[in-house]
């Protein structure tokens, strides 16, 4: 799953932070309010329902029991509740909402035995109003002779209900709002925090493509951030300047190196009918040093080149190079009375660097025909390995398997160290040939071995990701996209193969 982006997750940080600064502030307000509202409705009701018994109390002690039902819906319709006044002895004298009531003893009720007794009671019932909630205050009318009367109001909790609701309404509008304006605020922060971040990941994908054309502006983000941002632009420069240096030196020295070798040969050359019998093999050996001279200069520049060449692997059609290479090497091969099969299924196409699995294959193939014996068959096979446990995909084996000497474990791990040739090579080798295989190959995403083969011999393993078929590119087109490094095509001739041929380990 993939995390979000940085700028998201400080929006985010900032939002759950003012979220639960606004929780641990409104939710203790809301319920607080509430229960305020509450206690503040219960008091204005006790305090309505004593002035009205104190009324009921002096209509009482006049006589003037008729006037007790005018009164009672007069404050009922005052105060938006109903009203019961009961006698001394708990007998209804008048109800606002059943007149029929009149008469009836509630002497039995809670709140009423409680008041008869000169206590007031306030609370929430459901049960005195079938149905619903309501809020009742319950106080005797006293005087010097005990309680005279007994007046209950009945409020309905709907009023106080719509006023605390609308105050959570408002409480979580102002929340909103709250978070609408931290969301702001914070995302215009984490922005100015993550631009100096998006402009070096920027720059960074810049120069691993080979050139930073738009370095980081230095003058953005927090002070750290632009610290960074200079180090890095200056790191960043310096690297550029040491790579041009070393492609302009590469570059110079392929012509610089060139023009003298080649005088220096041809100066050899020309005191061989000069020279005593003697002291030919003795020029025929300065001559073969400058040669591998030669080749060991141009085998360290093609290094240099692929190593600051910013590249990047494609599809190609494994099968299609390989029977191509095969037929090129064929009758090179043919002179020394060795054979090149191809074997395997076919494995389609591989994710390669343009123009590195015709270079790969020829290094390889120069290795193997150079300790083949004569009557021995080179084997260019592909297979594909299924996924283990050290990797999660299936990749595509390449082996260049030769019926040679073969090579000792120790030398093996050796290889692809450069200059490095076996302590029984007889051949007048560079130590180029393997490492510009490794380099090619890491360079297409992949890695190559070396191995024992079965019946002796060595087997050169290059392992390479598969692709899809829809994205294959035509050889020709790979072919155009990079020129070859040491000098020969990625198809052509026998003397593409003699070329190539002067590889080696």
């Amino acid at each position: 799953m993939a995390r979000p982006p940085v700028t998201r997750r400080l929006l985010l940080s900032y939002l759950s932070l003012m979220l639960l600064v606004l929780l641990a502030l409104e939710v203790p307000f809301g319920f607080v309010y509430a229960r305020s509202e509450l206690s503040r409705f219960s008091h204005t009701a006790e305090l309505g329902a004593v002035t009205l018994a104190g009324v009921c109390e002096e209509r009482l002690e006049h006589g003037l029991v008729s006037d007790l039902p005018g009164l009672a819906r007069g404050y009922a319709r005052r105060t938006g509740s109903s009203v019961v006044v009961t006698d001394r002895n708990g007998i209804v004298l008048t109800d606002t909402v059943d007149a029929s009531a009149a008469g009836r003893n509630l002497s039995a009720a809670p709140d009423i035995a409680t008041a008869l007794h000169e206590g007031p009671a306030t609370g929430i019932s459901d049960d005195l109003v079938p149905g619903r909630k309501v809020l009742f205050a319950t106080v005797p009318g006293t005087s010097n002779d005990g309680v005279p009367c007994v007046v209950r109001s009945l409020y309905p909790l709907t009023p106080l209900a719509q006023r605390v609701q609308a105050t959570w309404v408002v409480l979580a509008l102002v929340a909103l709002g709250a978070l609408a304006v931290a969301a702001l605020i914070g995302f215009a922060f984490a922005r100015w925090i993550t631009r100096p971040l998006r402009d070096l990941e920027r720059a960074t994908a810049q120069l691993a493509d080979g050139s930073l054309t738009q370095p980081p502006a230095p003058d953005r983000g927090p002070p750290e951030l632009r610290r960074l941002v200079a180090s890095f632009t200056h790191t960043a420069n310096r690297l550029q300047h040491l790579l041009h240096a070393q492609e302009a030196f590469a570059s110079e020295a392929s012509h610089q190196l060139k023009t003298p070798l080649t005088s220096l040969r041809l100066r050899l050359e020309n005191f061989e009918p000069h020279l005593a019998p003697r002291a030919q093999a003795s020029l025929n050996e300065a001559i073969g040093e400058v040669g591998r001279l030669s080749r060991m200069v141009q085998g360290l520049l093609a290094l240099a080149r692929l190593e600051n060449a910013a590249i990047t692997p494609e599809t190609v059609d494994l099968d299609a190079v390989v029977a191509d290479r095969a037929a090129i090497w064929t009758a090179f091969a043919g002179d020394q009375r060795v054979g090149i099969t191809v074997a395997g299924p076919r494995a389609g196409t591989v994710w390669a660097v343009a123009g590195a699995l015709e270079q790969i294959i020829d290094n390889l193939l120069s290795n193997a025909l150079r300790v083949s014996p004569p009557g021995t068959t080179i084997t260019l096979a592909t297979v594909t390995a299924p996924a283990d446990g050290g990797r999660t995909t299936a990749l595509v084996e390449l082996h260049v398997i030769d019926e040679g000497p073969g090579m000792s474990e120790a030398d093996r791990a050796r290889a692809f160290d450069r200059f490095w040739r076996a302590s029984d090579a007889h051949h007048d080798g560079t130590g180029l040939g393997l490492p510009m295989v490794q380099r090619l190959t890491h360079a297409s995403g992949g890695e190559v071995t070396l191995e024992a083969a079965p019946d002796g011999g060595l087997d050169a393993v290059v392992r390479l990701r598969p692709a899809q078929p829809a994205r294959t590119r035509t050889l020709a087109t790979a072919h155009r996209r990079i020129p070859p490094l040491l000098g020969h095509g990625a198809t052509g001739s026998r003397t593409a193969a003699e070329t190539v041929s002067r590889q080696d380990l």
